[in-house]
C-alpha cells in the first residue's frame, strides 16, 4: 500500500521518536500540514518562523534531544534562517524541514521560490533538496542522525510540493551508510595518558569547559574529575550547568563577563585543560597574550576546533564523556591523590585571593535604585537553581549568568555564537513544552522581548506558565555601556523609553502581570509569579545606568579587567 509523501513524512518522524513540531504553514506544505491534521500529530504554531525554530532550539536544550521545526518555502524559510544560524553556532541538534515550489518550477523564480539549499548552507551542518518521495524516509532517518551525532548541528530538509504530494510505499530504514561521515567517539588511549601526566606534574592547574559537556551527557563525569583532583575550574556560557554552579572548586564563567577570578586563573596558569570549548573569542580576548605561560590539553569531538584559535599541545578527538570516561579509569589506578592536593594548595589559596579582591557582588539598598543583580540573585535563591532559565542577549544574561547558579545540566538556555536578540522568550515556550511539570524562567531585556513579543499569543494559546522576567531599563543597556566606555559617552540610537505599558499589554495578551520599583516589591512579586498557576510577565524597572562587570574591552587580554565605573 502506498501513501503520499506528507504521510511518509509524519510516519518517519513517528519512527524518530519526534514528540512535537514547532512551525508555521504555507502553500508549500500544505500536503503536510493536511497530514499532521489527519494523524493528530503534535504541532505548535508560532507567529513568526525565527521564532518557531527558537522554540525547537529551546526544547532541544532543554532536553538533549533534537528539535524539529516546519517552515515553508521562500519567505518561510529566510525568516527561519536566524534560527537555524543561531543553533548552528551553538552545535544545537536540530531538523528543519523547509517547503519548496514543485521540482518542475525550481530555478523559474516562481511564487515563493527561495534557494533554500544555498541559502541555509552557510548557516547549517548538512542540508537537503529531496526530488523523488522514494527518498525521502531515508533522508530524514540521515538527516536526524547528522544533527544529533559527532558535533550536532541543525540540518535541512527541503520538501518540494510535489514530492510531499507524490506516492510510494512507506519504509522506514533501521540504519544508514555514511562512509564519508564518521565522527570519532573514543579517544586516542596514548594521548589521554600523556593529558593526565602532564595534568598530575602540574603546580598551576586550570579546568576549562564548554558545551560540549552538557551536549555529550558529561556533566557527571565532568563533576567527578573535579571531584577527585580539586582543581580550579572555570567554564563558558554554554558550559554552565556542566557541574553545580556552587560547587567549592567553581570559578564561575570566564570571560569578557567572566569572574575575576576565572580570568587571572587562565592567565597565570602552568597547565590549561581545555574539555569540549573552542577558545572563542569572548574566552580568549587578546589571542597573543592568552594564557601563554600555560601548557594546553584540549578534547573536542570536532578535530576542526582543535589548534583552530590555540596551539594545543596535546589534542584528543573524541566525545567528551568517552575521554572523561577514559581520563577518570587511569587516574583512579593512580595512588591516593592527596599528594597531588597538597602539589596544588598554594595555587588554590591564590586563587581565592583573587575572589576576595573582587568578587561578584552588588550593594542593594531598600530605598535605592531597584538592581538587575537583585533580582537574579532572589530567582536563584528562591529556586535553588534548580529552575530552567532561558534569556535573551545583553547585559542581563550576563547578569544571569553570573548569578544563576545552575545545579544541573539543561537548564540554562542561552544564545551563545550568534548573541541572538529575542531569543530568549520563545526558547521558554519550546523548554516549557519539554518540560511541562518544571519552573521555566525567561530572562529578557526590553529591547530583546519586543523582537518576538508575538509569541505571547503563543504562550497563551498553549498554556504553558512560563515565567517571563523583564528587566526594564529603557535603554538597550550593552550598547550604551559600549557607549560610556569606548565612544566618550556620546549615546546613539540606544533609547528604548517609547515603549509600552507592558502591564496593559500583558492583559491584552492574556497574561497576568506583575510591576515592581524597589527590592520589597522586587521579592513579593516573584513569590506571587512563582506561585501563579500559568504565564505571568514580571517587569521589573531598573536604572538606567547600571553597568556589567567584570568587563574585558573588545581586544584587550582577558586578564585586564574593567571591574568598576571607577
Amino acid at each position: 500500500m502506498t501513501q503520499n509523501g506528507a504521510d511518509i513524512f509524519v510516519e518517519s518522524l513517528k519512527a524518530e521518536g519526534v514528540e512535537v513540531i514547532f512551525g508555521y504553514p504555507g502553500g508549500a506544505v500544505l500536503h503536510i500540514y493536511d497530514a499532521i491534521q489527519r494523524h493528530g500529530f503534535p504541532h505548535i504554531l508560532c507567529r513568526q518562523e525565527a521564532a518557531g525554530l527558537h522554540m525547537a532550539d529551546g526544547y532541544a536544550r532543554s532536553t538533549g534531544k533534537t528539535g524539529v521545526a516546519l517552515v515553508t518555502s521562500g519567505p518561510g524559510l529566510s525568516n527561519a534562517i536566524t534560527g537555524i544560524a543561531t543553533a548552528y553556532s551553538d552545535s544545537i541538534p536540530m531538523v528543519i524541514f523547509s517547503g519548496q515550489v514543485p521540482t518542475n518550477l525550481i530555478g523559474t523564480d516562481s511564487f515563493q521560490e527561495a534557494d533554500n539549499v544555498g541559502l541555509t548552507r552557510p548557516v547549517s551542518k548538512h542540508n537537503y533538496l529531496v526530488r523523488d518521495v522514494k527518498d525521502l524516509a531515508a533522508t530524514i532517518k540521515e538527516a536526524f542522525h547528522i544533527a544529533s551525532s559527532g558535533r550536532p548541528g541543525p540540518v535541512v530538509v527541503d520538501i518540494p510540493k510535489d514530492v510531499s504530494g507524490a506516492h510510494y510505499k512507506f519504509s522506514y530504514p533501521d540504519d544508514i551508510s555514511l562512509p564519508h561521515y564518521q565522527p570519532r567517539y573514543e579517544g586516542h588511549k596514548g594521548q589521554i595518558r600523556r593529558a593526565m601526566k602532564m595534568l598530575l606534574r602540574a603546580k598551576r592547574p586550570v579546568l576549562y569547559f564548554g558545551g560540549g559537556v552538557v551536549l555529550s551527557g558529561a556533566s557527571e563525569e565532568m563533576t567527578a574529575l573535579v571531584d577527585l583532583l580539586k582543581i580550579p575550574t572555570t567554564y563558558t556560557l554554554m558550559g554552565i550547568g556542566g557541574i553545580p554552579g556552587d560547587h567549592p572548586d567553581s570559578l564561575g564563567m570566564l570571560g569578557m563577563h567572566g569572574t575575576y577570578r576565572a580570568n587571572l586563573a587562565v592567565d597565570e596558569c602552568d597547565v590549561l585543560f581545555a574539555i569540549g570549548a573552542r577558545f572563542d573569542d569572548r574566552v580568549t580576548g587578546k589571542l597573543d597574550e592568552f594564557s601563554v605561560n600555560s601548557k594546553k590539553i584540549h578534547i573536542d569531538i570536532d578535530p576542526t576546533s582543535i589548534g583552530k584559535c590555540v596551539e594545543t599541545d596535546i589534542p584528543i578527538v573524541g566525545d567528551v564523556k568517552n575521554c572523561l570516561q577514559q581520563l577518570l579509569a587511569r587516574l583512579h589506578e593512580q595512588d591516593d591523590p592527596a599528594g597531588f592536593h597538597e602539589q596544588i594548595a598554594p595555587w588554590r589559596a591564590r586563587v581565592a585571593d583573587w575572589n576576595n579582591e573582587h568578587p561578584i557582588a552588588y550593594e542593594q539598598h531598600a530605598n535605592g535604585p531597584l538592581l538587575p543583580q537583585f533580582v537574579l540573585d532572589k530567582i536563584f535563591k528562591m529556586t535553588e537553581g534548580k529552575a530552567v532559565m532561558t534569556t535573551d542577549v545583553g547585559q542581563h544574561q550576563m547578569w544571569a549568568a553570573q548569578y544563576y547558579h545552575a545545579q544541573h545540566p539543561n537548564l540554562w538556555v542561552t544564545s551563545g555564537g550568534l548573541g541572538t536578540m529575542g531569543f530568549g522568550m520563545p526558547a521558554a515556550i519550546g523548554a516549557q513544552v519539554a518540560r511541562p511539570d518544571d519552573v521555566v524562567i525567561a530572562v529578557v531585556g526590553d529591547g530583546g522581548f519586543m523582537m518576538n513579543i508575538q509569541e505571547l499569543t503563543t504562550m497563551v494559546e498553549q498554556d504553558v506558565p512560563v515565567k517571563i522576567v523583564l528587566l526594564n531599563n529603557q535603554v538597550l543597556g550593552m550598547v550604551r555601556q559600549w557607549q560610556e566606555k569606548f565612544y566618550d559617552n556620546r549615546e546613539s540610537s540606544i533609547d528604548l523609553s517609547a515603549q509600552p505599558d507592558f502591564m496593559q499589554l500583558a492583559e491584552a495578551f492574556g497574561l497576568k502581570g506583575m510591576q515592581a520599583h524597589t527590592a520589597a516589591e522586587a521579592e513579593q512579586i516573584l513569590k506571587d509569579g512563582f506561585a501563579y498557576d500559568g504565564p505571568v510577565l514580571m517587569e521589573f524597572c531598573t536604572e538606567r545606568g547600571t553597568n556589567c562587570y567584570p568587563m574585558v574591552p573588545s581586544g584587550a587580554p582577558s586578564a585586564k579587567m574593567l571591574t568598576s565605573d571607577s
